[in-house]
């Protein structure tokens, strides 16, 4: 799999790092239902998003457009479909989201990360306080947000 670290913009020349944390929420989703499913089409993503997230099929289409263009996924012809496969884990981009989390909101230090992690936030607070009885916090495999961080939604 390649890294997300360096992407094609359309002159076809690299750009410096591209920030996961900059994909749009439906770019996510779209990722969230791509990756355990290993590769898809363009159908079976808006049919797997349908329940939760109705979306047009040319909608669904623009975004994984937009994500193979941004190197994101790689895409193949078969028929008159592409199918899709993302070009990193969400293993990968969770520990790329949390690095870049790190490095732009806490100078760089892991410690800093885990000091704001152990005092109460409003954020926190509200999260808490919202939980029904016996809720959980997210999973390690929990779908990513479009803050990088694990949604509410699974």
């Amino acid at each position: 799999m390649s890294d997300f670290s360096t992407v094609r913009t359309n002159r076809g020349s690299r750009s410096s790092r591209h920030a996961l944390l900059d994909l749009a929420p439906l770019e996510l989703d779209c990722m969230n239902t791509l990756w355990p499913a290993g590769e898809a089409t363009v159908r079976e993503i808006r049919d797997r998003l349908a329940a939760r997230l109705p979306r047009a099929y040319t909608t669904i289409m623009t975004i994984m457009d937009r994500l193979a263009h941004k190197g994101v996924v790689t895409r193949r012809k078969a028929g008159r479909a592409y199918i899709y496969r993302p070009n990193l884990t969400a293993e990968q981009a969770r520990t790329q989201a949390v690095g870049q989390v790190v490095e732009n909101f806490f100078g760089g230090s892991k410690e800093a990360l885990l000091a704001q992690l152990g005092a109460s936030s409003p954020v926190q607070t509200v999260r808490t306080e919202a939980a029904a009885p016996g809720a959980t916090a997210a999973s390690p495999g929990a779908p990513l947000s479009a803050s990088g961080l694990p949604s509410e939604t699974q």
